[in-house]
């Protein structure tokens, strides 16, 4: 969706009338009587959302998060992607969170890398490290 594509949403509909602009209209303006909407300004500004729905290019959230989501990988993953027995974030290219999925049968070394209390248990019952 872009901007300049956009249509109104019902565009047989007559605009309301602008009152308050003088000549010819005396006393109250076309305002009518005392009230709200009858004193200057009284428009209520809209809430932040209907700004943003007016606004399509605004939309979401402009923050980064705190903290770069990381991929997962299990334990039973970690002998296929060892290199000479070592696993590092430069090795894998990317940040993983080790998890105890599976089962680890050799003896392998996680450097860097945040690992779950139940996969240090089977990295360390099968002879490796964590580091």
């Amino acid at each position: 969706m872009q901007l300049h594509t956009l249509k109104r949403n019902n565009p047989l509909k007559e605009a309301a009338p602008r009152v308050a602009r003088g000549g010819k209209r005396g006393h109250t303006s076309g305002r009518g009587q005392k009230g709200q909407r009858s004193r200057s300004g009284h428009r209520i500004r809209p809430a932040i959302r209907e700004l943003i729905r007016r606004l399509p290019k605004l939309r979401g959230h402009k923050n980064k998060p705190k903290s770069d989501k990381l991929d997962v990988l299990n334990v039973n993953d970690l002998e296929k992607r060892a290199v000479d027995g070592i696993i590092s974030q430069e090795i894998l290219g990317a940040k993983f969170k080790i998890l105890g999925g599976g089962e680890i049968k050799k003896a392998v070394t996680v450097k860097g890398l945040p690992v779950s209390e139940s996969a240090k248990k089977k990295i360390i019952a099968a002879g490796g490290k964590v580091e």
